[in-house]
């Protein structure tokens, strides 16, 4: 990367990945992938390499998260390392197959974009979910994104947290790229959400487009929510849950969490209150697949983010 004037000079992004099925129960995603590879028009753009890919097929053909090991958490050193020895657990093996044909991961060679498309049971909208504060591409990318989906609100996820980011399915790419649409069963399939994250893809890839043909991007500022804290639910002794996610925060992703707000509720009917010295920004909140995280939800602290001016560069 190059600057001059405030102007930052990227690289073209010529391949695109489109990852469903990370979790084979998380139907928008797979269903949008399989029509794009039977018809790939839709994705189509001049100059671009678009590549729609169902990256846990095995879990996908039994509508399960995942076989053996969570995929969007397989994607460790370790993992990507390990000899193909007989027994691997079949995340891993795919994993590393993935990481063979989209990467390797953190190379000059990995794909520039990959798209990962997942669902939520929780209410937590059209969610775009960022791996890095500084990646000035995709900041820009989520501004394009955000206007053109105006009126309706395209919150961003920013996970850097130290001890809560995870090795996920998209950081193959120097580009990563997570979608988390929702609230939608696990597998069920909601029209609407369907049609939020086919929209909100079209809107990426014609970004995308527009900054290889030449575009300029001016400056521009990004509302984020910075993962914070894991919040687990209340547990007895024995890990066993003794409360759950209280009616006044169920469905309220995003909204502020105050000190002394409603947070659990336990079974014999106590409230349990928010202590936290300031206003948190609670999502994935009361999550399906968080369970046997012990997540019962996600604190984030909202703030903005500046991004320079970016224009491709010019060989």
């Amino acid at each position: 990367m190059s600057s001059r004037c405030n102007i930052s000079c990227l690289q073209e992004a010529k391949r695109v990945a489109i990852f469903g099925g990370t979790h084979g129960n998380e139907m928008s995603g797979i269903m949008l992938v399989n029509m794009w590879i039977k018809n790939a028009a839709e994705i189509e753009r001049n100059g671009l390499v678009t590549k729609p890919f169902i990256s846990n097929p095995r879990a996908v053909e039994k509508c399960t998260r995942y076989i053996d090991t969570d995929l969007n958490r397989a994607f460790t050193p370790e993992n990507l390392s390990a000899p193909d020895l007989e027994g691997l657990q079949y995340e891993v093996q795919r994993a590393k197959k993935i990481n063979q044909i989209f990467g390797p991961k953190g190379s000059p060679d990995a794909y520039d974009v990959i798209f990962d498309l997942h669902n939520t049971t929780s209410n937590m909208g059209s969610t775009i979910i960022l791996e890095s504060s500084t990646d000035l591409f995709n900041l820009q990318m989520v501004n394009y994104i955000k206007k053109a989906m105006a009126p309706h609100t395209c919150p961003v996820l920013l996970n850097e947290h130290p001890q809560l980011k995870y090795s996920t399915t998209r950081s193959v790419a120097k580009h990563p790229i997570g979608l988390e649409v929702g609230p939608q069963p696990q597998g069920v399939l909601r029209s609407n959400v369907f049609e939020s994250m086919r929209t909100i893809l079209k809107h990426a890839l014609d970004f995308i487009e527009l900054f290889n043909s030449g575009v300029e991007f001016p400056p521009c500022t990004v509302e984020v929510f910075r993962a914070h804290e894991r919040m687990d639910y209340p547990r007895d002794t024995n890990g066993n849950i003794t409360a759950m996610v209280h009616p006044h925060l169920q469905d309220c992703d995003w909204e502020p969490l105050n000190r002394g707000d409603p947070m659990f509720l336990t079974f014999d009917g106590r409230t349990i209150f928010y202590e936290g010295a300031s206003t948190v920004y609670p999502t994935f909140i009361n999550e399906a697949a968080y369970y046997e995280k012990q997540q019962a939800f996600m604190t984030t602290c909202r703030e903005i983010l500046a991004a320079n001016a970016i224009r491709k560069t010019v060989k």
